[in-house]
């Protein structure tokens, strides 16, 4: 197994199998960087899976796995993640972050700095966690969020999750800067939805970014067009 990243020569044995850190763009889902790095490999016919799926307006590390290597994608998926983003008081959205438009607002006056870093520290621990209505679940071998998109209501079970720590980093109120770690499987959606319900308040997601999963680091990921043009290139020199 082989980790290519931006400071390394490009020498791609994709059938072999390559594990590929990618920093995704703001807008691109996950499918989307899979399906464009199938694109590129054209004409070999490789799989390329991902371990960890991102939502569109998350950026940060995603992995991917080609060739033989996608038979580890669950080991990679099962790891422990690492996030930084921005939480915003004093409105609610349907899909808990900014895919949506606000759908009601919350007085953040009375709320006070201690309340926030108590309610940070609240989340630390094992816990049930229900996912977003508007998530990339299967129900039926249908999205949920196709489902919540046609406004039909979907009862989704609750998961045990893990947050092994909640750092506030800064507070520009309404929003609130935080590093989490948690295990794998936790929506930071519905954590951020769950803090304004805590706070006996209302708020979302306004930003997030994959800082790590297991023992990766998005400072070692390709940029997306970088690894794009690397494949490209090696093609023009040598079959991949």
């Amino acid at each position: 197994m082989s980790t290519m990243n931006a400071q390394q020569k490009a020498d791609f044995q994709f059938q072999e199998g390559e594990l590929l850190l990618v920093d995704k763009p703001l807008e691109w889902t996950s499918f989307d960087v899979v399906g464009k790095l199938r694109n590129t490999m054209k004409p070999l016919k490789v799989k390329v899976g991902h371990a960890g799926t991102l939502d569109p307006l998350a950026t940060g590390l995603l992995i991917l796995c080609t060739g033989k290597l996608t038979k580890k994608i669950d080991t990679f998926q099962a790891e422990d993640k690492e996030y930084t983003g921005v939480i915003t008081l004093g409105a609610t959205t349907p899909t808990f972050d900014l895919e949506s438009v606000i759908d009601q607002t919350f007085d953040i006056s009375q709320i006070t700095e201690q309340q926030i870093l108590e309610t940070a520290v609240s989340f630390i621990g094992e816990q049930s966690q229900y996912p977003p209505a508007h998530s990339a679940i299967k129900i039926d071998g249908e999205r949920v969020y196709e489902k919540a998109r046609r406004g039909e209501t979907v009862a989704l079970k609750s998961r045990q999750i893990t947050v092994h720590s909640f750092d506030v980093e800064k507070i520009e109120l309404p929003n609130i800067h935080f590093r989490i770690k948690c295990s794998k499987g936790t929506y930071i959606r519905s954590i951020a939805n769950d803090f304004g319900e805590r706070l006996g308040n209302g708020s979302h997601l306004s930003a997030l970014r994959r800082t790590m999963s297991g023992d990766f680091h998005v400072d070692n990921a390709w940029k997306l067009e970088e690894l794009i043009e690397a494949i490209k290139l090696q093609k023009n020199t040598k079959t991949v």
